[in-house]
């Protein structure tokens, strides 16, 4: 019979938990990238819009420079989510069961194992969500934990992506679709990137539906049958929930809180009054170094778990292990502008 507590069997088991939908991470940052090193590495090419020149048929051909690229290097944070089960929780009533007792102390010994593999998970896969909303709201990334030094990653997101909106939305008088096009053909001479997908916060949502310009554009859909507009019910679920469209931008709500360790506080994800313009153009990738971790052959693995057994005092632990880095390959395929 196989050990259920071996590695292998760990990582087999952790491998085919479905974990909470991450809709940032879904839509914009879908590439997984690993690396056998500590460090990420990833090109970049020079977009400049150059043209042919002409010469006279006559003399030699212009030589022509080829593209250049970048070379950007990154040193991810670790985690080490670490549990630990003393042997008088096996004998102590699950979650859940009858009164008394129904459950041998190793089956429920391994429920609990199960259970806190499934709160790791949820916890890596929030802290990677939490990460692409910070590098979609600011263009950087804030590294800090306990005996970690604060490192700030800047992955050269423009100034002029970072806007507050000339009027506010709550303003009668606003053209939030004008300021979206408007936005959207800033990052088009940028990039070249097409930015289509809109991600606002509730509060946003609240006055961009009940905007006369928005109200009026969808009229004017209807009467086009153009199909489908933005005729979906209040936000309802956490995460992005996809609202309708108008004037070719898909409408997202979005909604998410997480406990900030540094201070056990809970916090949204996205800070209110934000709307995000971005497009999977913006290549988005779930980077991963090396586990430094004999047992994992120091390979690059999204997460590795191991379980080992203290002989006395009887105690056991389950550790996952994980080093990630979430990167825009082209950060400028992102906008946020506050308007409110």
């Amino acid at each position: 019979m196989a050990d259920l507590f071996s590695t292998d069997t760990l990582n087999r088991v952790v491998a085919s938990l479905l974990g909470d939908p991450q809709f940032l991470l879904d839509r914009f940052f879908p590439i997984v990238q690993s690396e056998t090193t500590e460090e990420i590495h990833f090109d970049t090419l020079d977009g400049k819009r150059r043209i042919s020149p002409f010469v006279s048929p006559l003399v030699e051909g212009q030589i022509v420079a080829s593209l250049n690229f970048k070379t950007s290097t990154f040193k991810p944070a670790y985690i080490k989510d670490k549990r630990v089960f003393d042997m008088n929780r096996p004998l102590k009533r699950y979650p859940g069961e009858p009164i008394g007792g129904n459950l041998a102390p190793s089956d429920r010994l391994r429920a609990m194992v199960a259970r806190d593999m499934q709160d790791q998970l949820t916890m890596l896969n929030r802290r990677l969500e939490v990460m692409a909303g910070e590098v979609m709201v600011t263009g950087k990334s804030t590294i800090s934990g306990d005996k970690y030094p604060t490192v700030v990653l800047d992955f050269g997101r423009s100034p002029s992506n970072t806007i507050v909106a000339g009027t506010l939305w709550s303003v009668n008088t606003s053209m939030p679709l004008d300021d979206l096009q408007d936005w959207s053909q800033l990052a088009l001479q940028q990039t070249g990137s097409m930015l289509n997908d809109v991600v606002m916060t509730v509060d946003v949502w609240k006055v961009f539906r009940n905007n006369t310009q928005v109200k009026d554009r969808l009229n004017l859909q209807r009467v086009a049958q153009t199909f489908p507009t933005m005729g979906q019910p209040a936000q309802i679920e956490e995460g992005g929930v996809w609202m309708g469209n108008v004037d070719g931008f898909n409408i997202f709500v979005y909604s998410a809180w997480y406990v900030d360790p540094a201070d056990g506080v809970e916090k949204p994800i996205l800070p209110a009054g934000t709307v995000l313009l971005s497009s999977p153009q913006l290549e988005g990738t779930r980077a991963y170094g090396a586990i430094r971790d004999e047992q994992a052959g120091l390979q690059a693995v999204p997460y590795f778990v191991k379980s080992w057994l203290e002989e006395d005092p009887s105690v056991r632990f389950l550790m996952m292990q994980s080093a990630p880095l979430v990167v825009p390959y082209r950060p400028n395929a992102c906008i946020k502008a506050k308007v409110l």
